[in-house]
């Protein structure tokens, strides 16, 4: 069987997944696309993340970019005025609930950004410039718990308030605008 493979720039307010069977309807990837059957997403991101996610017909491939050796970049629009003392603790690990307990994250990196790519842009307006200032910062990891990189911001006192995957081992989001899907030969992971 030849399997394909995609790349998608994710949408605000989109499930990772392509089934919800419960009461409320939810905006799914197959009302992006017409994918083939037995597509899956690889990895996830919630609802209210955006940005590059990588859907194919294997599954082998699927295991192989969720290892913890495959980077995740991430781009974080914060509550406030990032400091450095909290980017130095990002990178070092913080303390986060996972499951009932508490997690020490993995050492990762981090930094702050002062000029977005065109695949961003301004996006979806998050809140009025009265309720105060925002700033960007750019987090790698290699794990993933669920909802990690908002519960690291929030655990030194800059809350998320908008989170967009940028890039999968060496696969950026580059061009791609929100909603927009591209079929790839392969993973150049």
């Amino acid at each position: 069987m030849q399997h394909r493979h995609f790349l998608i720039h994710k949408p605000h307010g989109f499930l990772s997944q392509f089934i919800y069977e419960k009461k409320r309807p939810k905006k799914l990837l197959g009302d992006l696309y017409d994918f083939p059957e037995g597509t899956m997403a690889i990895g996830r991101l919630d609802e209210d993340s955006e940005g590059l996610l990588l859907l194919t017909t294997d599954g082998m491939m699927s295991e192989i970019v969720r290892s913890k050796t495959v980077e995740k970049e991430y781009y974080a629009q914060v509550d406030g005025i990032i400091t450095t003392e909290a980017i130095e603790q990002l990178k070092n690990g913080v303390e986060i609930g996972f499951k009932g307990i508490r997690y020490i994250t993995k050492r990762c990196e981090a930094k702050m950004i002062n000029e977005l790519p065109y695949c961003i842009a301004e996006g979806r307006r998050i809140r009025e410039e009265r309720h105060g200032p925002t700033s960007w910062l750019s987090v790698t990891l290699t794990e993933g718990k669920f909802r990690q990189v908002r519960k690291m911001t929030a655990a030194v006192g800059f809350p998320t308030l908008r989170l967009v995957r940028v890039r999968v081992g060496t696969i950026h989001l580059n061009h791609l605008n929100a909603g927009e899907v591209m079929e790839v030969k392969e993973f150049q992971i």
